[in-house]
């Protein structure tokens, strides 16, 4: 008699659901480890790789066997034991192998469906060994159209599940799992409707009903302790990776020092609250607060007890915002900390700014000393001051700023019309940045004359900015803001490079002076940079004069002078530029060797008369020839103040009675300069 398979007749429903849920079970642990399988790096990948492979080997074989134990050949039946054990070898290793293929390379590539397709030759290899080694006592016959359809659907869905995993983004691996499961039992139902026995002798079975279930129950029992063991360690890396990614993104939107939110979280709260404010129609301020005396505190008493200082103000400000719900507070620079609060009612911003006042007033206890604090305050109110995000941070910048100058006040509220000459300088300076490298700065050279023969015998070089779109810029609006932003330094290297160049080529060869600031003087490549520029431009370093300011010799005293005294040393001569309205120390004379003296051009604009004039200028020629210092007057406009100076036995001269600055063709082509061969 042949039995031809029939899942309701020849099947242990009961045993088949079993079969079916550790399926799912071993579907949805495989398709999990094979996602961190394609997400970790080398070191963990191998061990994934195992868990994948033996949770999809133990699922295929787990699946086979306790359907099988439900299977009623109609015959008595025995099992091979190393065939049985080899079939789920076959199942691990195949499945490692394929899933291996398809984690690797693009997920666009055809690697996923390759490795499916290995995944799905293992399903079906472990099922006919499997089938191999269930003897059972008859003549056991095949339907070949159902085995090919069988191993062509474990394939194809394994493919398709692999396929899912990799290039479906939301509901990926839930795909792959249910594919992979469809593939499971879709090869072994077809594979079983494949086979046909006819019985040897009288109807038998493998065991009694009741040791089927039992033996059914623990194929299934252990399985399932396979997989969830894998699946807990899954459920354990995956809370691991939760925390990690919590503390990371903590780290990534804290500042670690004071534990307040740090930049990018103020910038995401900001977006927040205005978005807030405009759906309501409310107001927002920003407040932005800045330690004013933080660099002294640094230098006083060291960065531990700045740090200290800064964790201390961190905790009094996260107090506050406990204290006001509606206020945010963060670190967003170095000694720089912003703030908002909604603003419902009239008097909530200046309750909200006392609040504030109070909690930066306290010193800060550092050990036993008590470390006093002096902090500028800046607030603009959304909507009224600013439409946006940008620009509200910006007006209160620039209101903060205002109230670092102000003498009186330390809070400062937005004012359009006080703050935009601010905001005007701030975007001069930001175009000053590049003025360099676009060509936009050239120089302009003064005549200085000898008073006595009224022969020129040098030419002070004077830079210009034509700005792109405002024109010609004031030096006395650019130089100052070049000094504030450190821009001073390249800028002060380019005209030291392009006034020696261009100089080298005068006939006949006069002497160049350059201006030197104290930003310069105090930077430590100022030495070498003039040797450079010397060395580049091939000028002697006599014909080279530089003049300092007496403020600048005063900001770095003891480095000014070693600077000073190098260059001199190198044969560059030096002057000090805007005598009487500094300090005008004779020990400044004294101290450092200076070889000229350039009287300020206050001496004959003030309201001195001509005979106290006189006496000033006769007071520092002897001061001259005590130092051995030639003197050279600046400002000359008149005749008279020419003639004053001829009379006096003043050296030099330089001013628009003498000649204005003009550029270096302007020159050539006046024949006041040629041009060497």
């Amino acid at each position: 008699m042949t039995h031809v398979h029939d899942v309701a007749h020849q099947h242990d429903l009961a045993l088949v659901a079993v079969a079916a849920l550790l399926c799912l079970a071993g579907a949805w642990a495989t398709s999990r480890f094979f996602r961190r399988l394609t997400e970790d790096g080398a070191t963990q990948r191998y061990g994934w790789l195992f868990l994948t492979a033996l949770a999809s080997g133990v699922t295929i074989w787990a699946t086979h066997f306790v359907a099988m134990l439900g299977f009623d050949a109609g015959a008595p039946v025995a099992l091979d034991v190393p065939l049985t054990a080899a079939s789920l070898l076959v199942a691990v290793a195949g499945s490692a192998v394929g899933f291996l293929v398809g984690a690797t390379g693009d997920r666009s590539s055809a690697r996923p469906v390759l490795g499916g397709a290995v995944v799905g030759l293992a399903v079906s290899s472990m099922h006919y060994v499997g089938m191999a080694a269930y003897r059972v006592d008859g003549v056991v016959s095949w339907d070949t159209p159902l085995v090919v359809l069988s191993v062509a659907l474990s394939v194809l869905l394994s493919a398709a599940a692999l396929l899912a995993a990799r290039r479906a983004r939301r509901h990926g691996w839930d795909a792959m799992a249910v594919l992979f499961a469809l593939a499971v039992l879709g090869l072994h139902f077809t594979g079983m409707s494949a086979m046909h026995v006819t019985p040897a002798g009288v109807e038998g079975e493998l065991a009694a009903p009741g040791s089927r279930y039992v033996l059914a129950i623990a194929v299934a029992a252990v399985a399932l302790v396979i997989i969830g063991a894998g699946t807990a360690g899954y459920l354990i890396d995956a809370r691991s990776r939760t925390a990690s990614v919590e503390r990371f993104r903590r780290l990534a939107m804290h500042d670690v020092l004071t534990g307040l939110p740090n930049r990018a979280s103020f910038n995401e709260r900001l977006e927040a609250e205005i978005g807030r404010a405009w759906e309501r129609r409310g107001r927002l301020a920003l407040v932005v607060l800045d330690v004013d005396n933080f660099k002294e505190i640094n230098d006083q008493r060291g960065h531990a007890v700045g740090d200290e200082v800064l964790r201390a103000l961190g905790g009094r400000f996260a107090a506050l915002v406990d204290d006001v719900r509606t206020a945010f507070v963060a670190r967003v620079g170095g000694d720089e900390f912003v703030a908002t609060v909604r603003v419902d009612g009239e008097g909530d911003l200046d309750a909200f700014l006392a609040r504030l006042a109070r909690t930066q007033s306290a010193p800060v206890r550092v050990g036993a000393d008590a470390v006093p604090l002096r902090m500028s305050t800046g607030v603009a109110v959304f909507p009224a001051d600013a439409p946006d995000a940008e620009n509200l941070v910006n007006n209160a910048d620039l209101a903060m700023y205002r109230a670092k100058r102000d003498p009186v006040r330390d809070v400062c509220f937005y004012d359009a019309a006080v703050d935009e000459r601010t905001r005007q300088r701030r975007s001069l300076a930001t175009d000053l940045r590049g003025a360099v490298d676009r060509g936009e700065l050239f120089l302009h050279y003064q005549p200085q004359t000898a008073v006595v023969t009224g022969e020129t015998d040098g030419y002070e070089a004077l830079v210009r900015w034509r700005h792109p779109q405002l024109g010609p810029v004031s030096p006395g609006e650019f130089i100052p803001l070049a000094e504030e932003n450190g821009l001073i330094v390249p800028i002060g290297a380019w005209v030291l490079r392009t006034a020696c160049a261009e100089a080298v080529t005068w006939d006949p060869p006069l002497r160049v002076a350059v201006n030197v600031s104290a930003v310069q003087l105090a930077h430590t490549d100022l030495v070498e940079t003039v040797r450079q520029a010397l060395e580049e431009s091939g000028l002697p370093p006599e014909r080279l004069e530089l003049e300092v300011t007496e403020t600048a010799v005063f900001t770095d005293r003891e480095r000014a002078r070693r600077a000073l005294e190098d260059l001199r040393g190198m044969g560059v001569g030096l002057a000090l530029d805007d005598f009487g309205v500094g300090y005008s120390s004779l020990d400044v004379l004294r101290s450092f060797p200076f070889g000229r003296i350039k009287i300020d051009r206050s001496f004959f604009s003030g309201e001195a008369t001509v005979a106290q004039t006189v006496e000033l200028i006769h007071a520092v020629l002897s001061l001259g020839r005590t130092f051995g210092m030639s003197v050279l007057a600046e400002g000359i406009e008149t005749d008279d103040q020419l003639a004053l100076l001829h009379e006096v036995g003043c050296e030099g001269a330089q001013g628009y009675l003498l000649g204005r600055p003009a550029p270096l063709e302007e020159l050539v082509r006046s024949g006041r300069l040629r041009l060497a061969a």
